[in-house]
């Protein structure tokens, strides 16, 4: 099932569109108030979460975003 349509028959991992990059980066958000680069961050994750929740395979592990994404933003 995906969350974009959610008729949708779910997709085999094997099968699934894989995403490689390049990725969007955050670095120009670094001088935003601590405040908005949470903001930035939670929409970050969310966007992540919405693409895996519609099928999509990250070729860049959650751990390796979360760190990226924290040191781009400098949270």
């Amino acid at each position: 099932m995906s969350i974009l349509n959610p008729h949708a028959p779910p997709q085999d991992a094997r099968t699934a569109p894989i995403i490689v990059g390049p990725w969007p980066t955050y670095a120009h958000f670094k001088n935003l108030p601590e405040r908005e680069r949470w903001v930035m961050y939670s929409g970050a994750k969310a966007h992540r979460e919405m693409l895996e929740q519609a099928g999509f395979v990250m070729s860049e592990n959650y751990d390796d975003f979360v760190r990226r994404v924290t040191r781009e933003l400098n949270v």
